[in-house]
């Protein structure tokens, strides 16, 4: 059977579970992508209150929708972020704490944790999200780093994750990094030094989302024919640049949807990626594992475009030819 196609609740976060659960029914979605904000799920109610899980997995289930992936993308980028002001907006009030940056940082690891091993309970095998990263700041900037900074920057990533995923490896569950511009691993090459940073330990791989990698000039078929264990978790997301001789990729500190912007989020099928060939690559490297729809389209109603977008992606996935070997493994680092 084709791959099953999920809905990401992040863009909906406003909306009370049972809500978004009918109306994804509705759409003809076939899962969801659960984030761990607003109340879709929260991680410590999760963890004390013994029927927590059991009321979840059954609301949705009285929807007709699975639960294969949870997402704490908010939380995950304070573990090894440099911390500010901007992160006490996406962090629940007991990880913010006082604000102090090691506390912060602390909290949220533990709270990546918690959401791990909340993963385990509910029967998911994977907890996408967003990593942070202490060099981000460097990227494109001035001064530049040196090789040091870059190479204690890794080391940092390594060192606050790496008893993350002993946390995965005890539970059976495999952490997907968005790759997502502020993370660690934002294009094809960060990818390889984070995968090298942690020794290519195999509960660590990645959420491909190809609109991340679209504006930045990078094709996501080279990245997925280049890490095809690590493919973990694929966001159906769309992106158009939109280069006039004035705009830039950096996009001038304008805000999501305004015109003045070198590129902006579309509903999936009405950007530029080339999805047919994006699907394709997916079927060589076997991934068998949902389409997850994150909507992001400013100029459209989100939920006639969260129904055109499952329509989008039913039509394009198809049967793999069944009688080909599609597991062949690119050749590279120790850790392919």
């Amino acid at each position: 059977m084709p791959r099953p196609i999920i809905l990401f609740s992040g863009t909906w976060s406003d909306l009370p579970l049972e809500e978004l659960a009918q109306r994804t029914s509705e759409w003809g979605y076939q899962g969801v992508e659960l984030c761990c904000w607003g109340n879709h799920l929260e991680v410590q109610r999760a963890l004390a209150e013994p029927d927590y899980c059991r009321t979840r997995l059954e609301l949705l289930a009285r929807h007709e929708l699975s639960l294969t992936v949870l997402s704490n993308h908010r939380v995950g980028q304070a573990v090894c972020d440099v911390i500010d002001a901007r992160h006490q907006r996406l962090l629940p009030d007991y990880v913010w704490g006082d604000g102090d940056p090691d506390g912060v940082q602390l909290r949220a690891s533990e709270e990546m944790a918690a959401t791990i091993r909340v993963a385990q309970k509910l029967g998911v095998g994977v907890v996408s999200g967003f990593s942070g990263s202490p060099i981000w700041s460097y990227v494109a900037g001035y001064p530049g780093p040196t090789l040091e900074v870059v190479a204690k920057g890794l080391a940092e990533f390594a060192r606050r994750w790496d008893p993350l995923l002993d946390v995965c490896a005890e539970c059976g569950v495999r952490y997907a990094l968005e790759v997502h511009p502020g993370q660690i691993v934002f294009d094809y090459y960060s990818a390889e030094m984070a995968l090298d940073a942690l020794r290519g330990r195999e509960e660590f791989g990645f959420t491909l989302d190809p609109s991340h990698l679209h504006w930045q000039g990078i094709d996501p078929v080279e990245f997925i024919r280049r890490f095809p264990d690590r493919i973990f978790h694929v966001h159906v997301k769309d992106v158009m640049l939109t280069l006039n001789g004035r705009s830039g990729i950096l996009n001038s500190y304008l805000p999501a949807g305004d015109p003045r912007r070198g590129w902006d989020f579309r509903a999936p099928g009405r950007g530029g990626i080339d999805w047919e060939n994006v699907i394709r690559a997916l079927h060589e490297i076997g991934y068998a594992g949902p389409l997850s729809v994150e909507f992001k389209d400013g100029l459209m109603d989100r939920d006639a475009g969260a129904e055109e977008a499952r329509q989008f992606v039913q039509r394009l996935d198809f049967e793999p030819n069944s009688s080909r070997d599609l597991n062949a493994k690119s050749s590279g680092s120790a850790w392919t």
